[in-house]
C-alpha cells in the first residue's frame, strides 16, 4: 500500500455539494446514503441540495429531508433552471466549511469512497476522481476520451477524466477561482483555473455505477456547443478582458439562489 494511503483519518469538518434538477426518484436515497457514508468521513459535515428549477417534485422531496435532518441537510432553491454548473456554484458559494466537496444526485458515484480522499486532501489542494469501470455508452465513453485529450492540450492539465463529477477541494481553491460556467463546462472550468493557479491536484480512481432512476441531460448534440465553449473559456481564462469579466459579473448576478428553512420560510 501507498505510504499516503497509510495515513487514514477523518476529516475536520466537510461541505456536500448535491446539484439536482428533476431527480425525484434519487434525491432522497443519495441524501439517505450521504448521510450513513459521511460519519466516517468526517467529524462535523452538511450536504447542500441546490434544487436547480426541477418541474417535478424534487422540491418537495428536499423540503421533506431538511424536516426531517436539518441542520444537517440544507436545501438552496433556483426559482428557475439555471444550469448544471450554476448549481454547483451555488452550492460551493453557500458552503460553510473549509473542505467542499460535490458530486451528481443521479447515485451513479458511492460517496463512501470519500474515505480514499482524506490522506490526499491533507497534501495537496484538490482531490478529483476518476471513473473506473464507466457504465457509459461506447459513443460517450469515447467521446470523453477525445474530450479529455483535447483539454489535457489547451489548458496543459494531466488528468484522466476532467468531467468526472467527483472532486474534493479547499477554501482556497473557491476563494481564487472566478467560476462562470452554467452548464456542465464547470467540471472543466474547476480543473483548468486551478491549473493556471498552480494549486496542487491530486487523483484517485473512483467506481461508477449504472443510473438506476432518471435521464442524463448531456447528448453527443452538446459536442459542437461544448467545442465553442472551450475555446471561449481558454481565451477569458489565459487572456481575460474587462468585459470579460464584467459579462461574468452580469451573468452571476441573474442567478439568483434562496435558501429553504425546514419551516417553510426563506432567507436571501
Amino acid at each position: 500500500m501507498d505510504p499516503i494511503e497509510r495515513r487514514a483519518t477523518r476529516l475536520d469538518a466537510l461541505s456536500v455539494v448535491l446539484p439536482a434538477y428533476n431527480e425525484e426518484s434519487n434525491i432522497r436515497a443519495v441524501v439517505e446514503d450521504a448521510l450513513a457514508a459521511l460519519p466516517t468521513v468526517s467529524t462535523e459535515f452538511e450536504v447542500i441540495i441546490v434544487d436547480d428549477g426541477s418541474t417535478d417534485a424534487t422540491m418537495q422531496v428536499a423540503e421533506e429531508l431538511i424536516r426531517e435532518h436539518s441542520p444537517q441537510v440544507r436545501l438552496l432553491h433556483h426559482r428557475v433552471n439555471s444550469g448544471y454548473g450554476a448549481a454547483i456554484r451555488t452550492g460551493l458559494q453557500h458552503a460553510k466549511y473549509d473542505l467542499a466537496f460535490y458530486t451528481d444526485a443521479d447515485r451513479q458515484f458511492d460517496l463512501g469512497e470519500l474515505t480514499y480522499f482524506v490522506p490526499f486532501i491533507q497534501d495537496h489542494d484538490m482531490v478529483i476522481g476518476f471513473r473506473v469501470y464507466r457504465y457509459d455508452t461506447v459513443l460517450r465513453s469515447i467521446l470523453s476520451w477525445c474530450y479529455n485529450r483535447l483539454v489535457g492540450f489547451m489548458f496543459r492539465v494531466r488528468v484522466r477524466d476532467v468531467d468526472c463529477a467527483y472532486k474534493l477541494m479547499r477554501r482556497e481553491v473557491l476563494d481564487k477561482l472566478t467560476l462562470e460556467s452554467a452548464d456542465f463546462f464547470i467540471d472543466t472550468e474547476i480543473v483548468a483555473r486551478a491549473r493556471k493557479w498552480n494549486f496542487r491536484i491530486a487523483q484517485k480512481g473512483v467506481r461508477h455505477y449504472p443510473r438506476i432512476a432518471g435521464e442524463t441531460t448531456v447528448s453527443p448534440s452538446d459536442i459542437p456547443r461544448t467545442l465553442r465553449t472551450v475555446a471561449r473559456m481558454w481565451r477569458r481564462i489565459y487572456f481575460p478582458t474587462r468585459e470579460d469579466r464584467k459579462e461574468v459579473e452580469a451573468r452571476r448576478a441573474e442567478v439568483v439562489a434562496r435558501e429553504v428553512l425546514p419551516s417553510h420560510r426563506e432567507k436571501v
